[in-house]
């Protein structure tokens, strides 16, 4: 489990395709501290394991599943990821419950200046996700715990701050580009009790 309190951003060294998925090779520092293989790693959301490790890179292998969902498969050499490590039982709880099971992709609609260095985000959520989405509650983006600012159909809405502005890969966002999303576990468990 993540809270979306992105810890450093990480740089693509590779994406190797393979017969059966793809093997991802990102150079970090941080989040790799008290890493051990096997150890569990969020990319852009993403809870992928660590199966090679250094004290400068990790690599993790890609299940078509993880390639058709998120959008880990774009990645070039050089591209910026957005990294966290898990949840520690003892940890404030800082950001949401983020599990890293990427539910979709968005596409980046808008990304404007709004001033003094905030931004205002606009991304089009998959239909099938936007009715877990509401105005003020939490929606994962690419890993980040970000406010819904606004909500319309299935176009959500964000502002930015300076401090996840310059600490995440928001930074590189433009219109077309795309985003990984997921919802929050809670709406999701709701919608299968109330069903019942």
């Amino acid at each position: 489990m993540f809270t979306g309190i992105i810890e450093e951003l990480g740089y693509v060294v590779e994406l190797q395709p393979r017969a059966t998925g793809a093997r991802l090779t990102v150079s970090c520092s941080s989040v790799l501290q008290d890493a051990t293989l096997g150890a569990s790693i969020a990319v852009n959301g993403a809870c992928l394991t660590a199966t090679e490790l250094s004290s400068e890179k990790f690599s993790a292998d890609l299940a078509p599943e993880t390639l058709r969902r998120t959008n880990l498969g774009s990645l070039a050499p050089g591209g910026l990821v957005n990294l966290e490590r898990p949840l520690r039982a003892n940890a404030r709880l800082d950001g949401h419950f983020v599990l890293g099971h990427v539910d979709g992709v968005a596409e980046v609609l808008s990304f404007e200046a709004l001033g003094e260095d905030n931004w205002w985000l606009r991304l089009r959520v998959p239909a099938e996700l936007a009715r877990y989405i509401v105005e003020k509650g939490s929606l994962a983006v690419d890993g980040a715990s970000l406010t819904v600012a606004e909500i319309s159909g299935c176009d959500a809405s964000f502002t930015i701050i300076p401090h996840t502005y310059e600490h995440t890969i928001t930074q590189s966002y433009k219109p077309g580009g795309h985003a990984n999303i997921e919802v929050d576990i809670l709406a999701k468990h709701l919608e299968k009790l109330s069903a019942r």
